[in-house]
């Protein structure tokens, strides 16, 4: 958990993209719902927003479909429910203690696919 490193904040856009109230156009295939989902790098991004990709510049992104997710209060709340636990796991009061309390360990083998063209 990134607080126990003592970050102040976090990006999220992955984690939120997909919510009701995210941006993105919402498409429907299949009989499934998806919205699409890009960062201001992306070549979608810059030709949207500035006319296309300077020939200086590289995009930096890409642009993927996630599936629907509706209302984000529920991903809120089980953010909400992860920083409750890790604050029980470690001993930590307040979110200021969970720096000094908290041990980090080397993890290999972990694949999140979320954002993969094979998923």
């Amino acid at each position: 958990m990134v607080a126990g490193a003592g970050a102040d904040f976090v990006m999220l856009g992955g984690m939120l993209a997909g919510h009701s109230e995210s941006g993105g156009e919402l498409i429907e295939r299949d009989g499934k719902k998806y919205k699409l989902f890009y960062g201001m790098s992306s070549e979608m991004a810059m030709k949207k927003y500035a006319g296309g990709v300077a020939e200086y510049r590289a995009s930096e992104g890409k642009t993927v479909e996630v599936p629907f997710k509706g209302d984000v209060e529920h991903t809120i709340r089980d953010i909400l429910g992860g920083i409750r636990s890790t604050c029980t796991y470690v001993g930590a009061a307040k979110l200021k203690e969970l720096s000094r309390r908290t041990t980090f360990i080397w993890v290999t083998q972990q694949v999140n696919p979320i954002f993969s063209d094979e998923s």
